[in-house]
C-alpha cells in the first residue's frame, strides 16, 4: 500500500511538473497526513528524483536523474498493464520471494527486480554474486506446456536477454549452453528457471524465471573464485543509470514477445546462431563431476546440447552442464 501511495504521488507531481503542489493537496487526495506525504517526498528523492520544497507554495517536481524505479521501467514496457513490477532495495533471492507467491496465487506476469540479493542462487545450488552494480529480476509464468518442455522458458530467456543487451548497448553476445550470457568470452548473464510441476497431467503448475546481469563490474573487482570468468555488460566510460531501466524493461518486453509463441519454438534459431561452444571440446558436468566428454555438433529443435562422443556417437543432452577451457 505505501508503494501504491508513494507512486501515486510521483503521478501528482509529475501531472504538475514545473508547478508546486502543496502537502495539503496531496495529503487530501490520498487520505493520507501530511507528516506521511513528507516521509514519501523524502523517499523518492532518495531514490533520485528531483523534488524541490517551496516555503508556502508546495512541492516541485523536475525529472528523475537516471533513478532506477518501478516507473522508470513501467513507462517503456510493451504492455505495462500485463505486468506486475516491483523494485526493491534488496532480497535474500528474487526467485525465493516469487516461489512464494507462485504458491499463493500471483498471477502470470509478476515480475520482482532487486537492487542487490543476498543469497542470490545460481545453477546446482551455487550462490549467484549479486552486488548492487547488477540488474536481478524473477518473472512469475504460469505456461501452458509440459514439464518435458520446460527448458524452452531457459532458453527463451536467453534469446531475450542476448536481443537486449543489443538492443540497448549495441554489443552482440553469445549464448553458452545452457542458460549463461558472454560478451567478449566473460560471462556477465545466468539464468535460473524453477518451477512447480503438476504430476497427474504432467504439466508446469509454475515456472519462476530469474535473470541476473552483471551491468557494471563491482568496486574492488569481481571476487576471486570468478574474477577470470565474470564480465560486464557496460564499461564505467559508457554507463550511465537509465541504462539500467532500459535493459531490464527490453528484457521483459522482448521475453513476453518470445513467450507468446513458445511452443512454435522459431526462437531456437536465434538460440542456435548464438551458440558459442558449436565445434568446441567439451566436459559433461554431472554433480560436480566431470562424467564424459565430448565435442559439440548443434543443439536441436529440443533445445538440448548434441555431443559427438569419442567413439564417433553422439548423444543429445538436456540436462547437466558442460564446461570448456577459458569459459
Amino acid at each position: 500500500m505505501k508503494e501504491q501511495r508513494t507512486e501515486k504521488i510521483l503521478s501528482i507531481l509529475e501531472s504538475r511538473r514545473g508547478t508546486p503542489v502543496s502537502g495539503e493537496e496531496i495529503a487530501k487526495e490520498l487520505g493520507i497526513s501530511r507528516a506521511a506525504v513528507c516521509k514519501m517526498i523524502a523517499k523518492l528523492r532518495r531514490e533520485g528524483f528531483r523534488i524541490e520544497a517551496k516555503t508556502r507554495s508546495g512541492y516541485i517536481y523536475s525529472g528523475e536523474s537516471g533513478a532506477f524505479t518501478v516507473r522508470s521501467v513501467t513507462r517503456l514496457l510493451n504492455n505495462p498493464d500485463d505486468i506486475s513490477l516491483s523494485v526493491t532495495e534488496s532480497v535474500d533471492s528474487t526467485n525465493n520471494a516469487l516461489k512464494i507467491e507462485a504458491e499463493a496465487g500471483a498471477r502470470e506476469g509478476r515480475v520482482l527486480i532487486a537492487k542487490t540479493q543476498t543469497a542470490g542462487k545460481g545453477r546446482r545450488s551455487h550462490s549467484f554474486f549479486s552486488p548492487k552494480s547488477g540488474l536481478y529480476m524473477s518473472v512469475l509464468l504460469r505456461p501452458k506446456i509440459s514439464a518435458s518442455d520446460s527448458l524452452l522458458i531457459t532458453t527463451a530467456a536467453a534469446v531475450a536477454v542476448a536481443k537486449a543487451i543489443r538492443n540497448v548497448s549495441g554489443k552482440e553476445a553469445g549464448i553458452k549452453w545452457v542458460n549463461d550470457i558472454y560478451l567478449g568470452g566473460k560471462k556477465v548473464c545466468g539464468i535460473l528457471t524453477e518451477a512447480s510441476i503438476d504430476f497427474e497431467s504432467g504439466t508446469l503448475g509454475w515456472a519462476v524465471l530469474g535473470i541476473g546481469v552483471n551491468l557494471l563490474a563491482p568496486e574492488g573487482g569481481f571476487p576471486a573464485e570468478i574474477a577470470q570468468t565474470a564480465g560486464a555488460v557496460f564499461e564505467a566510460e559508457e554507463y550511465a543509470e537509465e541504462k539500467k531501466s532500459l535493459l531490464a524493461a527490453e528484457i521483459i518486453n522482448v521475453f513476453f514477445e518470445i513467450y507468446r509463441m513458445l511452443p512454435q519454438k522459431d526462437f531456437m534459431e536465434d538460440y542456435r546462431a548464438r551458440n558459442i561452444l558449436l565445434g568446441k571440446e567439451v566436459n559433461l558436468i554431472r554433480l560436480d563431476q566431470i562424467v564424459g566428454r565430448g565435442t559439440v555438433v548443434g543443439i536441436d529443435s529440443d533445445a538440448r546440447l548434441i555431443l559427438r562422443l569419442p567413439n564417433g556417437e553422439e548423444t543429445a543432452l538436456s540436462s547437466g552442464e558442460v564446461s570448456v577451457r577459458g569459459l
